[in-house]
């Protein structure tokens, strides 16, 4: 109970978005998925950069990728530039997962808008902009 009190926004969010994947037919996708499906998704990537992007080790964001590509929504590839080296792609399933989350966010977007109001809405949209290019949120 003190645990749902105490839920910060991005969490409620997440596992909102998940709960709606999993009635969407999705029933294996978890909130720890998000590392690696988070916008705007792995489409020719190298593990690498998610892994960097995601603030994980290597190890671990292979770790998930094993797990998405058993699961049939990611396959990775040989990249063409460095032989040594895999691209990470969506396969259909993993297309129609990501199709989902968006809808789910796109659902979330009109309801926090009906709630907060158009104004309050939109300056909280400027203010997580602003947010994401300050030196607390910037990787140096």
């Amino acid at each position: 109970m003190i645990g749902a009190l105490l839920r910060m926004p991005y969490e409620a969010i997440h596992l909102r978005i998940v709960a709606e994947a999993n009635a969407a037919g999705f029933d294996d996708f978890v909130p720890a998925h998000f590392a690696v499906l988070r916008y705007p998704g792995p489409n020719g990537r190298r593990p690498s950069d998610l892994a960097e992007e995601a603030g994980m080790s290597r190890q671990a964001m292979n770790y998930l990728l094993g797990q998405l590509e058993a699961l049939d929504y990611i396959v990775r590839r040989d990249d063409p530039d460095d032989l040594r080296s895999k691209r990470v792609y969506f396969t259909k399933r993993g297309e129609a997962l990501r199709d989902t989350i968006r809808q789910s966010v796109s659902v979330i977007e009109r309801t926090l808008k009906g709630e907060l109001g158009s104004s309050a809405y939109e300056q909280l949209r400027q203010l997580l902009v602003e947010l994401n290019g300050t030196t607390v949120v910037q990787r140096r």
